[in-house]
This record gives C-alpha cells, structure tokens and sequence, in this order.
C-alpha cells in the first residue's frame, strides 16, 4: 500500500511541474517575451562544447599514455609484428580523423551558436567537398585492404614442407591437440563417428589410417621457436575459436568446417618470462567466442621451446594407439604388425589385447 502511495505521489508532483511549465509559458505568451530565443543558457551551452572538448580529448591522451603498457601484450610471433603494425598505422589514421572531426563538431557547436541579428548560411552543396570525403577516404581504404589481405594470405596460406603441423580441437569445454609422430610426420585421419570419450577416443581417430599409428595426444601444446607451424582447428560440438594473444593467432574452429592458420613464433617462453620480469608466465590458448556456460574455463597451456628441447619433448611422447591397445581389434590383421612398429607396442602387449 504504501508504494501505491508514493507512486501516486510522484505523478502528482509530476503533473504540478507540468501545470507550471505551461503556466510559464503562457505568461511569456502574454508579455510578449516567448520570441525570445537567444538567452545566458544558450551562452553557457556554447562555453561548455569547448570544455568537455579539451577535457575529453585531453582525458583521452593522458589515459592512453599512462596506461598504455596495461592494454598492449608483447608480440611473440613474426606475422604477429606485421599485424600489429596495420593495427597501429590504422588507428593513427583513424585517429587522426576522430580528433579533426570531433575539434570540428564542437567548435561549430561554439561559434555558430545563434545570435540575435544573424542567420544561417543556407549552403546545401558542394561537390569538391562530397568528392574529397569520398574519395580520400576511399583510397585510404583500399590501401589498408590491400595490406591486409596480403597480411591475411601468408597466414592462411600455404605452409612450407617442413612446417610443423598441429591438430586443434575445441569442445565443450576444453582444448585437445594431436601431433604426428616422429615416423611418419603426417597425421592420420579422423571420423566423428568414431568419437567416444569413454574408451579414449577423444578425436574419433581412424585406426585404419596407417598414418595415425604413431599420432600422439599430449595434454599441452608444445612449438618451437622459429620455425613455422601450421595449425589445423577443428570443432566438435560448437563455434569456438582459438586464440592465442602473444602470437597474435585468433581463428574460429568451425563444426564440419576444418580451419587452419600458420604462423611463426618468436620467444620461447622463457624468454617472455625474462622480457616482463614474470618467472610464473606461461602461454595459453584460450577460446575467443562465448560457446555455452563453462566458455571461461576453456584454457590450455603453450609452451614455445628451443628446437633442441622441442625435439627431445616429442622423443618422449607416447602413441596414442600405445596407451589406448583396445583400439588394435579394429586394425586389420594385415596392419597390425605395422602399427606394433609404429605404435613402439611390444608382442606382448600386442596379444593381450587382442
């Protein structure tokens, strides 16, 4: 009852100072005042464009170069750098062109304010000025694009046959990756048919492919440094995307739709470890599109190595056919003995589980 009251209340007060606005009104009707437009507020409005223009613009540079180290990341890969610069050439330009615009916009709020004795200019066209705002920035535009796009080819080109490659699948809501083993180098075919959790079969590994014999399924990713690296993304269940700040590599991984970038990294993880002074930093992928409830813990370490240390991580890796032997039933009998070879499963181990 007694919030009916106070809505009440306040309808009423309200109405009042609606009543009295049109009071007003009516007596300035009667003077003969209500002409009259230009009054001290319209002074006061016009000195206040000029203050929240210094005041935000200088608001604005102060922020951005004190705080300008918390917001930017070191690069840690080569196209990394490259992207970066089109960021920042596009922001200067950008930014130019936001200052101009908006030193315009209130100085003409300030300057043409309306003064008793003036009128506006009619100017309704000119056709120089519609040319130069349509052409500049188109041009602009089109060389940025070009840059861009060139920018975008070499990372979703072609990589060259010595770049490592790496699978990455999203889930909900986790990431998981497969390399190719040392034997072969290549890695061997999937099927989502074959997908079960249950028995280990994480990626719906095709045992019948020979290629995926010697595939390994660490639980974190390892690159080395220097040396290209071709990601291939895939999604199991829904959109996600991988993301990977330092190195710059944001790609969505697509249900049915593989993905891939390519890229180069630059500093081991130690190394980025020296330059911010942090001996507990580490680099993750983490997942860049809100993919269902858990989407925050979707997180997986990285670690760039040297070549040398890269090489013997991979030396010490175990098949995944190796540590999951029930899958050997489903490998014809004229490929068992290869994939014991490749697989490193001894005889034993072989017949048992067969």
């Amino acid at each position: 009852m007694f919030e009916v009251i106070i809505v009440i209340g306040v309808l009423l007060l309200l109405f009042i100072l609606y009543t009295l606005f049109r009071i007003g009104s009516l007596v300035n009707v009667v003077k003969g005042t209500d002409k009259k437009v230009v009054s001290m507020s319209n002074r006061v409005n016009g000195a206040l464009m000029m203050i929240v223009m210094i005041a935000g613009l200088g608001f604005m540079f102060w922020y951005s170069w004190v705080y300008f180290d918390k917001y930017t990341l070191p690069v840690a890969s080569i196209h990394g750098e490259l992207t970066d610069k089109l960021f920042w050439v596009t922001t200067a330009i950008t930014g130019v062109v936001f200052v101009i615009t908006n030193i315009l916009l209130f100085w003409f709020g300030y300057k043409y304010q309306h003064k008793e004795g003036h009128r506006a200019t009619f100017y309704p066209d000119n056709v120089k000025l519609e040319l130069m705002w349509t052409i500049v920035p188109s041009i602009v535009l089109v060389v940025l694009g070009y840059y861009g796009l060139q920018a975008w080819h070499d990372i979703t080109g072609k990589a060259s046959d010595d770049a490592e490659v790496i699978e990455v699948m999203g889930y909900q809501f986790a990431w998981a990756v497969r390399y190719p083993g040392i034997k072969d180098n290549q890695l061997g075919d999937y099927n989502y048919k074959l997908i079960d959790d249950k028995n280990g079969n994480l990626f719906g590994i095709d045992v019948t492919d020979e290629n995926s014999y010697d595939d390994f399924t660490p639980l974190e990713m390892h690159l080395p440094v220097n040396k290209e690296v071709l990601l291939i993304i895939r999604a199991r269940d829904v959109l996600h995307s991988v993301f990977m700040p330092h190195q710059r590599v944001k790609m969505d991984a697509v249900p049915g739709m593989p993905t891939h970038f390519k890229f180069t990294a630059t500093k081991t993880t130690q190394e980025l470890r020296d330059e911010i002074g942090n001996p507990d930093f580490d680099y993750f992928i983490t997942c860049a599109e809100i993919c269902g409830r858990a989407h925050f813990s979707m997180k997986l370490k990285v670690v760039v190595d040297t070549q040398e240390d890269y090489d013997k991580w991979k030396s010490e890796q175990q098949p995944w056919l190796k540590l999951n032997p029930d899958y050997l039933k489903d490998i014809p009998a004229e490929k068992r003995e290869l994939a014991k070879i490749k697989a490193g499963i001894e005889d034993t181990e072989l017949d048992a589980s067969l």
